[in-house]
């Protein structure tokens, strides 16, 4: 192979990548090392010297989508420390993150605020041990509760059941009121579940359709659903009534619940998006008869106890539903450590299924 092909080979290459902010996460994610416990817990340590907090116990929650580790003081405070997986969001984004969750705050939303370093930053970023690699952390208050997806689970009754789901109902909506009035600030960055980021070229969350478990007739029907899919969202456009930043994750594993308290969690998938996928993905998991009946008519109910939403909105909802099991397959293509068992292909028929319920 001549270095005169190499060379063009990769100009292609890095064209590609500059071109597109998701090539350019991939990138960036493919050339990170992979990091042990102990890199981990070096990389928590470093970064709290940058909030000048000493850390009685410093305690490994999750490793997952990212890193987390509850901070205790020993003076009574109690922080969650996170850091943030390289190839995701540069740092003009995650501050964009802050700026919403603080603005949700004053409209008095339950969110986690922030612990600012001295210097009034909210992220530090931190050198990888014995690398060149760099990671950013963020430090947010502690939420002690329980989730409200274990509550769910106990739930002895679907009145049970749809108390939880009219509560989840009435909280995104107070999120989207929020967020439909709220004047966004210059400078502000974050991605958009829109007609590109859900069904374009290069969606946010990776092409769905070109997943190796995918039979050929499985393949052809997504990509038409893909493809009507496309057309339905740009011709429905972003009416700021059903359109806006949202959570973009509003499943009952990210809702705490303390006594009276509800309190929303992790908003590293927020970004611009339809109300209706908001309502998609808190019912994801709850699709079996005769849970999701019962689940959305509760779920709806609340939310319009808060927020008007439209019967021809509603209507989109299987769509949506539709929409948020095709972005999942994305999802797991990119991710194949969460591919366990028969995941994908589970998912696969689920969503050829629901292309089919649906005419498409």
């Amino acid at each position: 192979m001549s270095s005169r092909f190499v060379h063009r080979w990769f100009f292609l290459v890095n064209t590609q990548i500059c071109s597109s902010p998701r090539l350019q996460r991939l990138w960036r994610r493919f050339m990170a090392q992979p990091l042990d416990r102990a890199t981990l817990r070096a990389i928590a340590e470093r970064a709290l010297d940058e909030w000048d907090i000493c850390a009685a116990e410093l305690e490994l929650i999750s490793i997952s989508e990212n890193t987390v580790f509850r901070v205790d003081t020993g003076t009574g405070e109690t922080y969650v420390l996170r850091i943030h997986r390289p190839g995701y969001h540069n740092l003009a984004e995650l501050n964009s993150e802050q700026q919403w969750t603080a603005a949700l705050k004053r409209a008095g939303i339950g969110v986690p605020l922030p612990r600012l370093t001295p210097e009034g930053h909210g992220y530090a970023t931190v050198p990888v041990p014995g690398s060149t690699e760099t990671r950013h952390v963020g430090i947010v208050e502690w939420f002690d509760g329980v989730t409200l997806s274990s509550i769910i689970a106990e739930a002895a009754d679907m009145e049970a059941l749809a108390l939880h789901f009219d509560q989840l109902g009435r909280i995104a909506a107070r999120i989207h009121n929020q967020a439909v009035s709220w004047q966004i600030p210059k400078g502000f960055q974050r991605h958009a579940f829109d007609a590109e980021g859900l069904m374009g070229d290069t969606p946010f969350w990776g092409p769905f359709w070109i997943l190796p478990e995918l039979k050929a007739a499985e393949r052809e029907h997504i990509l038409n659903a893909r493809r009507v899919i496309y057309r339905t969202l740009s011709d429905y456009g972003k009416d700021g009534e059903t359109y806006s930043l949202i959570h973009a994750d509003l499943h009952p594993h990210n809702l705490l619940v303390n006594g009276d308290q509800l309190h929303v969690i992790d908003f590293d998938d927020s970004g611009f998006g339809w109300h209706q996928y908001e309502i998609a993905v808190a019912l994801d998991a709850y699709r079996k008869p005769p849970h999701f009946e019962v689940a959305r008519d509760a779920l709806i109910a609340g939310y319009r106890s808060e927020r008007a939403i439209s019967d021809a909105a509603i209507e989109l909802l299987p769509m949506f539903l539709l929409i948020r099991s095709l972005a999942l397959l994305g999802w797991l293509h990119e991710r194949p450590e969460h591919n366990k068992g028969d995941r994908v292909r589970n998912l696969i028929q689920s969503a050829c299924r629901q292309a089919e319920a649906l005419g498409i």
